[in-house]
């Protein structure tokens, strides 16, 4: 055994020390604290894949399990807390604990000065700890805790700013939408024991390899697309993506750990875990491709005309997530898992970037109040251009791996996504330079005096701008291979060309527009007001919810729940008994008035009332 629960249970400590004397230590102690529990979790998962012989040569084909205890046995149903480490459940470990760890180091210059600081890194252990329970899980029920516990730390991280109410609002926002996918992945759950019998990964693939492909919507399909319910709220996706770019509100080293390297790549990771189920519902594939681009496609339209700069970037994470989706749908499981690695690179950069940028200028989140950084903030400058090419897919840098390997797939899939995607793709690099170009270029257009960020800061973004250009090379794909079904095929250059060709164009357009000739921008945004006007209210689809959703609901709730069944009935039940009571009371009150006579009088009364009604029923003889 490899004491694989020792990975989660390090921050598991940070999490109880933290929050539990955090309050009453220096930060330095703190930080140790922190930094030092996900360094451990780092260090031991290094161990124990280098013990597993996963960097080697000799790499094994099946997955290392650890049972711990029976958790349920309920019957033939047996569901134990197992651990199991593979090579999916290796690039995960790796990701999470690797990038977790740059952004703790981040963060501790970034809330140096905020409240309540040692509850953020208690919070932020908590998060590392039930991410690592998800990516260890040997089976469903195991994994649904991990996926739990990241939704309840969103809830608290989003939220951390809790005395101002749209960041109560965006925590809870976050943390209803979940819930809506959450229900999906529990019936899911239920329709596996059924079929199958277990919740063991292993024995559930091996039992689905041996069953027939859904000619139409049988029980794979079921399953699958419940599945991609539970990930479409986790990750983002077309209904359920509304809740990620208010979570902004959050501090940014938030955005950076959960909502670009971790936590909404969930999803992705769930379905490709799966991907022996999902490779026998081809309908569900068909689904997760379609949502996955048509995402894709809403999230960066929308990111074109938005000023402030981390909703720009989370909606390009939406955008990205897309993509990883359509990669799945695509039956090209190993390629989505890649972006997932690329992506955790430039975008925890973009993210952390970004908070390097409004640390910079004072707190200031409007892009349109920025301009002219590039020489004040160098660093910061230099990391962020290479976290933008390296999305815009510009060749050799981890996201032009990652990116022309779905698009090709795509291609295979249905010509149309890949013509779609490659537009999108376009699309995402004018964006993010568009970003860029606003924030570093031009003069500075706001009031703060901008300097640039510790090395504490610095100092992780020079790491992940490596790590975003030269990710690409990593061998990721070829690593995960064995575990998936092949079913790409070869590539013809063109794809990849015309793929370049589109982030090109987007990012020459963007550079004519903001600053070559900027009042083009003025004058498109003019001549195309009403488009301009939709996306910049993000269609309206946060208004509709609240028209068709939100307010019913809670109209229903007061006039329906509250007033008609709580006050109308229930009060008047009980209200109406004790008014009763009283009344009664009242009348009989009357009786006890103190006066002798009157008691008399009652008593004869009474004496006659009992002789006439023994008399009436013949019980004096």
């Amino acid at each position: 055994m490899h004491q694989l629960w020792l990975i989660p249970v390090f921050p598991l400590a940070g999490f109880a020390i933290n929050g539990l004397i955090g309050r009453k230590s220096g930060k330095n102690v703190v930080n140790a604290v922190a930094i030092g529990s996900v360094l451990l979790s780092f260090l031991w998962v290094l161990k124990a894949l280098s013990a597993m012989g996963m960097f080697g040569a000799g790499m094994p084909e099946e997955a290392h399990v650890e049972r711990y205890f029976t958790w349920i046995q309920s019957g033939t149903l047996n569901v134990g807390f197992d651990f199991a480490v593979d090579r999916l459940s290796a690039v995960m470990l790796l990701v999470v604990t690797g990038i977790g760890l740059l952004i703790h180091v981040y963060a501790t210059g970034y809330m140096a000065h905020e409240g309540g600081y040692y509850r953020f890194f208690s919070y932020l252990n908590l998060f590392m700890f039930f991410m690592l329970i998800l990516v260890l899980a040997a089976n469903y029920l195991i994994l649904f805790i991990g996926w739990e516990g990241v939704g309840l730390c969103s809830y608290l991280l989003i939220g951390f700013y809790f005395d101002k109410q749209f960041a109560a609002d965006a925590g809870k926002k976050a943390f209803i939408v979940n819930r809506v996918g959450d229900f999906g992945y529990s019936l899911a759950i239920f329709l596996i024991v059924i079929n199958f019998g277990s919740l063991d990964f292993g024995k559930v693939f091996e039992a689905a390899k041996a069953m027939p492909v859904d000619q139409g919507a049988g029980i794979f399909t079921a399953i699958c697309l419940l599945f991609f319910v539970g990930a479409a709220g986790k990750s983002a996706q077309i209904p359920l993506y509304v809740w990620l770019p208010d979570a902004m509100a959050g501090p940014t080293p938030v955005s950076a750990l959960i909502h670009a390297a971790t936590m909404v790549t969930a999803g992705v990771y769930m379905i490709a875990r799966s991907s022996s189920l999902f490779v026998h519902a081809p309908i569900a594939m068909d689904v997760v491709a379609i949502v996955g681009l048509a995402t894709a496609v809403m999230a960066a339209t929308i990111g074109l005309v938005q000023n402030d700069i981390k909703k720009v970037f989370a909606y390009s994470t939406v955008s990205q997530l897309g993509f990883m989706f359509l990669a799945l749908g695509s039956g090209a499981f190993a390629a989505g898992m890649f972006h997932v690695v690329t992506h955790a690179f430039f975008k925890a950069l973009l993210f952390l970037g970004a908070g390097s940028v409004i640390h910079a200028v004072g707190g200031e989140q409007d892009l349109r109040k920025m301009g002219g950084l590039r020489s004040k903030i160098p660093i910061t400058f230099w990391t962020i251009v290479c976290a933008a090419l390296a999305i815009s897919g510009v060749p050799f840098t981890s996201g032009a791996a990652s990116k022309d390997e779905i698009l090709i797939a795509a291609f295979h899939h249905a010509p149309w996504m890949y013509w779609v995607g490659v537009i999108t793709a376009g699309m995402t690099a004018f964006y993010v330079f568009r970003s860029v170009f606003m924030a570093f270029f031009g003069t500075y257009r706001g009031k703060a005096h901008p300097h640039e960020s510790p090395l504490t800061m610095t100092g992780p973004l020079m790491i992940l701008a490596v790590l975003s250009l030269a990710g690409g090379f990593l061998p990721i794909p070829h690593f995960l291979e064995p575990m998936f079904p092949k079913v790409l095929e070869e590539s013809e250059k063109w794809l990849e060309y015309t793929a370049v060709a589109s982030g090109l164009l987007g990012i020459s357009l963007a550079y004519l527009f903001y600053v070559a000739r900027p009042s083009l921008a003025d004058a498109a945004s003019k001549h195309f007001n009403g488009l301009h006007k939709l996306l910049y209210h993000k269609y309206y689809v946060d208004e509709a919810y609240d028209a068709t959703v939100v307010e019913p609901i809670v109209q229903g709730s007061r006039s329906v729940l509250w007033k008609g069944f709580d006050i109308g009935i229930i009060d008047g039940i009980v209200n109406g008994i004790g008014h009763r009571a009283m009344n009664i009371g009242g009348t009989l009150r009357r009786l006890q008035s103190g006066n002798i006579r009157s008691y008399a009088a009652w008593v004869v009364l009474g004496s006659i009332a009992v002789i006439l009604a023994m008399g009436l029923t013949g019980s004096i003889r």
